[in-house]
């Protein structure tokens, strides 16, 4: 121990004390999305086969134009393209926006469905960057692409939305694979409650390594790519513990832009999505909240497990970095943005925990948890504060992440029994303890990255380089 004046103990007992204390308020929240979760899948109605939903929902299932922005995807485009035409449902088009690619995203498609340019009357409702021309193939009525400048992901997603003419829009990644029956079963809330449903999230899952036949996931499988190992787990739990718990608060902040379901005039009226921010996905359900909330009209937001989509995750310790900062930069740009929403009474529970939510895990988390792995076991080593300071910032840190983790593939295991092999569910449980141990400290660091490029306003996406999906 060193010689110090009290003060400097004092400081350093509350400097550890504030980084425990933040570090309990996020587990408190994992806690309480859990039981949220636990209760929404217990309560949620028994699994349809498909046949019986087109049984119960064939006449009455709205049309949906599905949007699918694709900038560089000559890798994947046609397996994409492929798994949306297949989908098992009664109505709807499928729109690929070729948001001015560099590569030859645009003339595989062309090539491979044989498209034509046409002329079709479109809206003008929300701004994009111009088109360059429309396309339709002969033999596939349902596939429609658009040419258009570059202006990024939410300005294609828009330029697809005002193509559209359906009431509601299915927006994606032009990389995700849908499930035959995904939309079938992500409309369903859309029927049940046609007057208040505004916009639906499905889940999304990691592809890697799964095999896939004519764009369709034909058989799940782990990754054996570390970092996409990894992710499965980070996806389970975001997907099933975090949202699903938010949906049942009725807080859900985000609808990811890999696949969410939408009312086309709700998002047209909030001025659909905002180009100048990467986290358009989330800042677009925040929009929708706040009108709602300022019409004072009942509406809902809602995640569901059932339908799945997949998507490839990177492979690489750059490409996935990049990827945590965006949606680091994201998140703190949506917050910025709707910052008079933070604990305003006004929005009710969307201001108060979905706002305190965002603060605590995604504005002062990464921050307060890096800080504590560069003081706390200095200032105990240097006899500052003491053992039970070290081992208290060491349970919050390790102990409750493996729980929460383990906890999710429980629930998952429990309930929705997606896991094709009892030793899939071993290799994520050993996951769940181990990416505790350098993979999530990594991810904070990329966090922090993410903190400085919103500071010093980094605008921008960055590459993604596709690897193409597993074809059997």
């Amino acid at each position: 121990m060193i010689s110090a004046p009290d003060w400097l103990f004092r400081a350093a007992e509350i400097v550890t004390l504030f980084v425990i204390a933040c570090g309990l308020i996020q587990i408190l929240f994992y806690i309480v999305q859990l039981l949220f979760a636990a209760l929404a899948l217990h309560r949620r109605p028994a699994h349809a086969s498909t046949s019986a939903l087109w049984d119960r929902f064939g006449d009455i299932a709205p049309s949906i134009a599905i949007v699918a922005p694709a900038y560089n995807e000559e890798v994947t485009i046609i397996e994409s393209v492929e798994a949306l035409l297949a989908l098992h449902y009664p109505d709807f088009e499928v729109i690929v926006v070729n948001d001015g690619s560099k590569d030859a995203t645009l003339q595989t498609l062309i090539d491979h469905y044989s498209m034509r340019p046409v002329a079709r009357y479109h809206d003008r409702a929300l701004a994009h960057q111009p088109i360059r021309g429309l396309y339709a193939a002969p033999d596939r009525p349902r596939l429609f692409l658009v040419d258009k400048q570059n202006g990024g992901k939410a300005d294609a997603m828009n330029a697809g939305i005002n193509v559209a003419r359906t009431p509601l829009v299915c927006v994606i990644d032009a990389d995700t694979l849908l499930e035959p029956d995904a939309l079938m079963r992500a409309v369903r809330p859309f029927i049940d409650d046609p007057a208040r449903t505004v916009a639906v999230g499905g889940t999304i899952r990691i592809a890697n390594g799964c095999r896939v036949e004519g764009g369709r996931v034909v058989e799940a499988r782990l990754p054996r790519n570390f970092f996409a190992l990894m992710q499965v787990v980070e996806y389970l739990r975001a997907f099933l513990m975090a949202r699903l718990g938010l949906s049942e608060m009725q807080t859900l902040l985000i609808i990811s832009g890999a696949f969410g379901l939408f009312r086309r005039n709700s998002v047209i009226d909030v001025g659909g999505f905002s180009a100048d921010t990467v986290g358009e996905d989330m800042e677009l359900v925040v929009k929708l909240h706040r009108r709602m909330r300022d019409l004072k009209r009942p509406y809902r937001i809602v995640y569901i497990p059932e339908p799945v989509s997949w998507t490839e995750a990177p492979e690489t310790a750059a490409i996935l970095g990049n990827q945590r900062a965006r949606w680091q930069r994201g998140s703190l740009e949506t917050f910025r943005t709707h910052k008079d929403m933070f604990l305003n009474p006004r929005y009710g529970r969307i201001g108060v925990i979905g706002f305190g939510q965002v603060w605590i895990v995604d504005v002062i988390g990464p921050i307060v948890e890096v800080a504590g792995y560069l003081l706390v076991p200095p200032l105990w080593m240097l006899g500052l504060i003491s053992f039970d300071y070290l081992l208290a910032f060491l349970a919050v840190i390790f102990t409750f992440g493996v729980f929460i983790s383990v906890a999710t593939l429980i629930l998952e295991e429990v309930q929705l029994r997606r896991l094709p092999r009892a030793r899939d569910l071993v290799i994520l449980t050993a996951v769940a303890v181990l990416e505790n141990f350098g993979y999530r400290q990594l991810n904070n660091f990329w966090r922090l990255r993410g903190w400085w490029q919103f500071l010093r306003k980094k605008q921008g996406w960055g590459d993604m380089v596709r690897k193409g999906f597993q074809r059997s």
